[in-house]
């Protein structure tokens, strides 16, 4: 699959957080994800993988109980099942991918 960069498709997933998902395949899933400043994701938890960059902005993240703070360039991988937080310092833009495929970021 290739896709070339667009502005459409873009999800609600809590005030202030937005996804697209731009890309895919039968493993993994490619989201981008836009945060308005001050919001949070609440601690949560899921069983897949999750690896991204900060494309822009700043982000804190609270991984496992470890308080980390993100800047652009900065990358991560959240092993499945580890509770995890983030907070957006600034509006912010990430890159993440997650595998297995997280069904629910499928474009419909």
């Amino acid at each position: 699959m290739f896709t070339k960069s667009h502005d459409d498709g873009w999800v609600k997933m809590l005030d202030g957080v937005y996804r697209q998902t731009p890309v895919y395949g039968d493993k993994t899933v490619l989201v981008k994800v836009r945060f308005d400043a001050g919001v949070e994701i609440p601690s949560h938890s899921h069983p897949h993988e999750q690896t991204g960059t900060l494309v822009s902005g700043v982000l804190e993240f609270v991984i496992d109980g470890e308080v980390l703070r993100t800047e652009p360039g900065d990358t991560w991988c959240i092993p499945g099942g580890v509770e995890h937080s983030a907070r957006a310092l600034e509006d912010a833009v990430v890159i993440e991918v997650f595998a297995p495929v997280r069904e629910e970021y499928l474009p419909q």
